[in-house]
């Protein structure tokens, strides 16, 4: 079934870290929908990984171009990726030519054992695929300790194909392109783009129903600079966020650039008032309350932008 984008605005409110599982059938957390034509994301759960969403908690979309199916994100685990495969084979007989991965975040890219399996090309940045070789080892230790016989048979694997700015593909009805537009949220994170549909597979670029993670290695002015300088000019219509549902830009403008510089400028009148940072943690974040993860991150994201922040 195709669901419409005013559809799945709609009831974008119902998406929340409380439901467990919306597709018992299946490893994932919810069906895959076609966003528009040809474009389908099996949304993730807006909450953090556990067993019980087999840690899909972020969204794994394909492209199915009439001459091949292009998928972005393998999933958080090999059986993730084999259900999300299952869901492709009951739409298309197309096959899979192509893997991306957002990032080198487990949800992006633990599942690439099961896609090499398949002997389909997989693709990422190169400072994504650094942060698998660095990090990978303890990444998928961490999915096994949640994750336990739903990790089964998921290996390391890092992508066999990388790219630094650009790398586009023609495939059937699609030009699709893969693109760098420089630091955001995570080392090698990338969106895909898809220009003649105006659509935009954001990654961690955007949020918009979950509150956004700041990491050790999250510099927020840059990703500032990477938002207003590239990812406005797409100009999309269309926004395929990397947690919650399909949106618009206003959506991720708001909860995405408005929360950054939001949370600057309540920790820079901190800082000139001479806070320091155990008191920075409790900067007023209510406008931002109503999103999911807030509890989780809250905190941790306003002491992350201090102590970048003193040595700006």
């Amino acid at each position: 079934m195709r669901w419409t984008l005013p559809f799945l605005l709609a009831t974008s409110a119902y998406a929340s870290e409380d439901i467990a599982d919306k597709y018992p059938a299946s490893l994932l957390y919810d069906k895959p929908v076609e966003v528009i034509p040809g474009v389908f994301s099996a949304i993730g759960a807006t909450a953090p990984p556990t067993y019980e969403n087999a840690g899909h908690n972020n969204n794994l979309s394909f492209i199915v171009t009439g001459d091949g199916v292009v998928v972005i994100n393998a999933g958080a685990a090999y059986g993730l990726a084999a259900a999300l495969h299952d869901e492709i084979k009951a739409i298309t007989d197309q096959p899979v030519k192509l893997v991306f991965n957002e990032n080198g975040q487990g949800h992006a890219m633990l599942g690439n054992s099961y896609w090499a399996e398949q002997g389909v090309p997989i693709v990422a940045h190169v400072d994504a695929a650094t942060e698998v070789a660095d990090y990978g080892g303890s990444i998928l230790e961490g999915m096994k300790r949640y994750n336990r016989d739903r990790a089964k048979g998921t290996t390391l694997q890092g992508p066999t194909e990388t790219f630094e700015d650009t790398y586009a593909v023609e495939m059937g009805a699609f030009r699709i392109e893969a693109r760098y537009l420089g630091p955001a949220h995570s080392p090698g994170d990338i969106v895909v783009w898809l220009p003649d549909q105006s659509l935009v597979i954001s990654g961690d670029m955007a949020f918009h129903e979950r509150m956004l993670p700041i990491f050790e290695h999250t510099y927020t002015a840059d990703w500032l600079d990477t938002w207003d300088n590239a990812f406005e000019a797409l100009e999309a219509t269309y926004v395929i966020p990397g947690h919650g549902h399909p949106t618009n830009m206003d959506q991720v403008r708001r909860y995405t650039k408005g929360y950054l510089e939001y949370l600057r400028t309540q920790i820079g009148a901190h800082i000139d008032a001479g806070g320091a940072l155990a008191e920075a943690y409790y900067v007023d974040q209510s406008p931002y309350a109503h999103l999911d993860t807030f509890e989780e991150l809250a905190t941790k994201n306003a002491g992350r932008v201090f102590e970048q922040m003193e040595f700006e």
